[in-house]
């Protein structure tokens, strides 16, 4: 647990869709003080490619992935703030609204994958740890 001086005080808590927003929520959980921890919950919509169609089924994964996070914190009296964003670039999105908050870190949830393919492919792990100025917390991954 942390107190009101930890990094986990006021994080950015990126989720891309519902399942990830309850993977993260359970990995976020244990690490914080519910009386001192309230996070920013955002999801991301790229606006970078697709059509209509495919913006409004990505508004809805968003929506429903800050949605789903809310609802589990407040089962457990977490006082969460929600948003979907839009940005061409996911990282660089979610470091400017970090940054808009003053949050205290940006945490998010290991989602596995291939770290040399992720570093090589300059995926949004990889350019969050590198850009951000802010530091960024990894939530530890379920043992399977």
């Amino acid at each position: 647990m942390t107190d009101r001086s930890g990094l986990l005080t006021r994080p950015i808590v990126p989720v891309s869709d519902g399942d990830d927003a309850t993977e993260t929520y359970d990995a976020l959980r244990p690490e914080i003080d519910p009386a001192w921890c309230h996070p920013l919950v955002v999801s991301v919509v790229s606006t970078a490619d697709g059509d209509d169609t495919t913006q409004r089924a990505a508004t809805d994964r968003a929506t429903d992935a800050v949605d789903r996070f809310a609802s589990l914190a407040a089962a457990d009296g977490i006082d969460v703030a929600t948003e979907v964003l839009t940005g061409d670039d996911i990282a660089a999105t979610i470091i400017k609204a970090a940054s808009n908050s003053d949050a205290s870190a940006i945490a998010f949830h290991s989602r596995g994958g291939s770290d040399w393919l992720d570093i090589v492919a300059g995926g949004v792990r990889t350019a969050l740890l590198v850009k951000s100025d802010i530091p960024i917390v990894v939530l530890p991954a379920d043992e399977q």
